[in-house]
């Protein structure tokens, strides 16, 4: 609109700038050159417009030429017939063109008109409801009303939550049969805080309930609060209210909360003033002195701990429920709804994999039987196959296997004795899992895998995270064993059991030096609306026994895997041409390899291996 309003104007002036070919002069000096005879003709172009003003175009006798406006055509006569006699000066009258005139008229109607039209927009805009990011509507809520054929998922479509399900169902089935609930004095809950990891299915469960209440359903984004204009946030929180007292009883379900609901106090910089104040609206509405019966408010976030603790207080969210990984009784239910619409062969055992996916969540293991489906298709088989999960899943797990990648023999040789010592380790310990893969083929970053037998276990002793420890050194003990020296590939087990050391001895009081004492506060973001920072709480003796403990958990950790290798060096051997020959193998064959059983007789062990390792350090790569 505004680009037909700016072509209207170029045309408008394009009409008009007949009057701007010459060069501009003032009445007075056209009057002096006549008086001294210097004019010789005279042009004159009245204005149709004005009754008596109009344009002089004056030609000079030494050829110049340029315009004048005239005030009074009939003024400027008369000076002329009064210097007749002095100088006989020559006037043309020209009538002006009835064509550009009308033209000029039309252009000024014409962009009245749009002007007007535009204003009449922007005026029914800012009268306008509801966000949708219309002109002047920033404080309109954003929430959108769900309609029944918007309800899509029921909790039907929820597997493996079951205790989190009844805790929303008897919400929903306050709002159908209120009277069983109000005959025994019992309260509708005025909120309910679904807090868990990414991925659990919170906003799944909302989705269920908004299928199942039968109630109006309001969903919005703790981000579509705050933007950029100082007071649109508070303004919308009390626009989403005003919107839910009109459609009592309802729902309004709020997804990622902590986007609005941070913990104030910061202080830093107008924009967190800005979501302090939509924040202080929201606590207002939810149990303030106004009175918002038969709303309830459902919420979501993975990060309870930066929550404000005026909005989880009773009376705003009642409930918290926490959403987290499922056992394996819940990972073979989600399994089974996901596998709804998709083609699978006779062996797939959805148990087996729910058994080995300990730790996935509910996106995780959607995403997981998507991936083996188009592995599936990738290779134009009809049905998902096991192997097509398995593969899947440690595409989910570690990344994409890079078995085109191009590795020296050298490479090849340091990759399978590493592995092999860590999957040695993790077998001989007798509190760690047993190996599920063995692989050295390269995934991300890493040069190969091993893989232990997930578990469902919440509690974690002592013995098993020093033998943890013990067993991440295994690549780094077998490359010194073999070749007398290491290389930079155990990096990552070397940061990974420093963590383990450091985390026993500082927060979980595992030292027998130091005692059950917490060392050392963990340092809060700036925006959490704590401290900055905060300083150790120890003095520098305690440090040096801290890192004293740590080295020396490492240290006996490392010794203990240089011990366990260096005793049946054979097995390494064998383990590692095991690898070589294979590259990705089962916990099972594994087994039999270390063991010496079925296939792997003993006489079958090859020395050709040992017979160049000593040295292999010294060879050049091909």
């Amino acid at each position: 609109m505004f680009a037909v309003i700016i072509a209207v104007i170029i045309i408008k002036n394009g009409i008009s700038t007949t009057k701007e070919t010459q060069v501009q002069r003032s009445y007075n000096d056209m009057i002096s050159q006549m008086v001294n005879s210097e004019i010789d003709t005279i042009e004159i172009q009245k204005d149709a417009q004005v009754s008596d003003s109009g344009l002089a175009i004056v030609h000079t006798a030494k050829g110049e030429n340029y315009a004048v406006n005239i005030p009074s055509v009939s003024g400027l006569m008369d000076i002329v017939n009064s210097l007749a006699t002095q100088n006989a000066i020559k006037v043309k009258t020209i009538t002006p063109s009835k064509t550009g005139s009308f033209l000029s008229i039309g252009a000024t109607v014409v962009t009245i008109i749009i002007v007007a039209a535009l204003m009449f927009v922007l005026l029914q805009q800012m009268r306008g409801g509801g966000g949708g990011g219309k002109v002047m509507t920033f404080g309109k809520s954003r929430a959108k009303l769900h309609t029944d054929a918007d309800k899509k998922y029921t909790f039907a479509d929820v597997a493996g939550l079951d205790e989190e399900k009844a805790e929303v169902e008897e919400v929903v089935q306050f709002l159908k049969e209120p009277k069983k609930f109000t005959d025994l004095g019992a309260r509708i809950p005025k909120g309910m805080l679904m807090v868990g990891p990414p991925g659990t299915g919170k906003t799944l469960l909302a989705k269920a309930i908004a299928g199942e209440a039968g109630v109006p359903f309001f969903s919005i984004s703790g981000s579509d609060f705050v933007e950029m204009f100082v007071g649109v946030g508070a303004s919308r929180v009390r626009d989403l209210f005003d919107q839910a007292k009109k459609n009592t009883p309802c729902l309004v379900f709020i997804d990622e909360i902590d986007a609005v609901g941070r913990q104030r106090g910061a202080g830093l910089g107008g924009g967190h003033d800005e979501r302090e104040q939509t924040l202080n609206q929201l606590l207002v509405e939810m149990d303030g002195f106004g009175v918002n019966e038969g709303i309830i408010i459902i919420a979501a976030t993975n990060r309870p701990d930066i929550l404000d603790p005026a909005l989880l207080r009773p009376g705003r969210f009642d409930r918290q429920l926490v959403v987290g990984a499922p056992d394996v009784r819940g990972r073979e239910a989600i399994l089974k709804v996901h596998a709804r619409g998709k083609k699978m062969a006779s062996d797939v055992d959805l148990n087996e994999i729910a058994q080995t996916t300990q730790g996935f969540t509910g996106a995780d293991l959607e995403n997981l039987l998507n991936e083996a489906a188009l592995l599936a298709a990738r290779h134009n088989q009809k049905v998902i196959t096991q192997q097509n999960i398995k593969d899947s899943f440690i595409r989910v797990a570690l990344g994409t296997e890079k078995k085109s990648k191009v590795i020296t023999e050298k490479e090849r040789k340091i990759t399978a004795y590493h592995e092999a010592g860590h999957a040695i380790l993790f077998e001989k310990l007798p509190k760690l899992s047993p190996v599920h893969t063995v692989s050295t083929i390269p995934v991300g970053r890493a040069g190969g895998y091993t893989m232990p037998m997930p578990k469902d276990q919440g509690f974690e002793f002592k013995k098993e995270m020093e033998e943890h420890i013990v067993a991440t050194f295994g690549g780094r003990v077998a490359e010194e064993l073999i070749f007398g020296d290491y290389t930079q590939g155990a990096s990552g087990d070397i940061e990974q059991a420093s963590k383990v050391a450091r985390m026993m001895v500082m927060r979980y009081g595992m030292s027998e030096k130091l005692g059950p004492i917490l060392y050392g506060d963990e340092n809060h973001d700036v925006f959490l609306g704590k401290d900055i920072g905060h300083g150790r709480n120890y003095g520098e003796r305690t440090a040096t026994e801290i890192d004293d403990e740590i080295k020396r958990i490492i240290f006996e950790s490392y010794n203990k895997a240089k011990e366990i290798l260096s005793s049946d060096i054979d097995a390494l051997h064998r383990t590692a041409k095991l690898l070589i020959d294979r590259e990705k193998v089962s916990g099972d064959v594994f087994r039999a390899c270390l063991n010496q059983v079925g296939e792997f007789a003993p006489e079958s062990v090859l020395n050709d291996i040992g017979e160049n390792t000593e040295n292999l350090e010294n060879k050049t790569e091909e």
